[in-house]
């Protein structure tokens, strides 16, 4: 399913309350505050993250049908800090490898007392399917397809945020792979929704965002004119995993045209932060002195994220 098509809606009850978090496309300003100053809260004063009792004697099910590093870990460390019990399916050895429908092994796991489900798959919606079939249990989605990966998205804000502190001014680049990137679509949503008037893609045509634009998006197929006097810069990963092999950038044109590097960032304002969802690729994507200089704020992005799941799977806690 386009990524357009797919309906938010059933992540709130009747009254508006956030029941799962699907997607942040049409999600209320005020919920999306709310997750970040839950999230900020869990935070102390140098940034360390606090432990919590909000999740004893819950349990949460991480199903990750695609590879998973930062997110997989970071959500299992996010649930143990809240006290809840994780378990990390074994997808590979499952029982859907014998043929048990999905729907099949998502009731199973609920009949084992598991109150929430965090999902990624490459199947887009497919999230958003679980959380209209299976009752009573809070669904997170931990990137589906290239449609959302709002997690990632509100970790991001909450960076900006703590370094920008409003959103309502900003410009904001966000380079490379738009066109594949579950992270850029709801990044985008995230902003415009915060109420930021200025938001850049700079990308090659081929990896552009292909969705109906608005009056907040501009488009850029050089990198230097599209990343003139920005706030933030949030470079993309190469989703090489979903392009074919006919859309596959030769790595050294790629950076050279649109690679972050110390030259372009002198083109941003001064105090611009530098951003990435990892996994970097060091030399395509962006220049090492660049991730690891002092305008990078990608480890910052790491622990931000521990806080962001917590609040989010906190938030969800309240209405199970």
């Amino acid at each position: 399913m386009k990524p357009d098509l797919i309906s938010n809606d059933s992540q709130l009850d009747s009254s508006g309350k956030l029941i799962h978090l699907l997607g942040l496309k049409g999600l209320p300003k005020k919920q999306i505050e709310n997750i970040l100053d839950v999230a900020s809260g869990l935070l102390d004063n140098q940034g360390n993250l606090k432990k919590s009792k909000t999740l004893d004697d819950m349990s949460v099910a991480n199903l990750f049908f695609e590879p998973s590093t930062r997110t997989r870990n970071t959500f299992e460390i996010a649930a143990k800090r809240s006290s809840a019990k994780t378990i990390n399916v074994d997808l590979a050895n499952s029982a859907t490898k014998k043929n048990e429908t999905l729907t099949d092994t998502m009731q199973t796991l609920k009949a084992m007392q598991i109150d929430m489900f965090v999902i990624r798959h490459k199947k887009n919606g497919l999230p958003h399917y679980v959380a209209k079939n299976i009752e009573g249990v809070a669904i997170i989605n931990a990137g589906d397809g290239i449609n959302a990966h709002p997690t990632q998205a509100l970790l991001d804000m909450l960076t900006i945020r703590q370094h920008k502190g409003s959103f309502e001014n900003l410009s904001v680049a966000i380079v490379g792979d738009i066109r594949h990137s579950r992270v850029a679509r709801s990044g985008i949503n995230a902003l415009k929704t915060l109420g930021t008037k200025d938001i850049r893609l700079i990308a090659p045509a081929y990896l552009h965002y292909k969705e109906t634009t608005s009056p907040e998006l501009e488009r850029f197929d050089n990198l230097n004119k599209g990343i003139k006097d920005v706030d933030v810069i949030m470079s993309l990963r190469l989703q090489k995993e979903r392009m074919v092999a006919a859309d596959i950038p030769n790595e050294k044109n790629y950076f050279d045209n649109y690679g972050i590097t110390d030259k372009t960032l002198e083109l941003a304002k001064p105090d611009a932060i530098v951003m990435h969802p990892g996994p970097v690729n060091r030399g395509i994507e962006i220049d090492s002195s660049v991730a690891d200089g002092p305008q990078s704020v990608i480890l910052k992005q790491v622990t931000n994220g521990i806080a962001i799941r917590m609040a989010t799977m906190q938030i969800l806690a309240q209405s199970i």
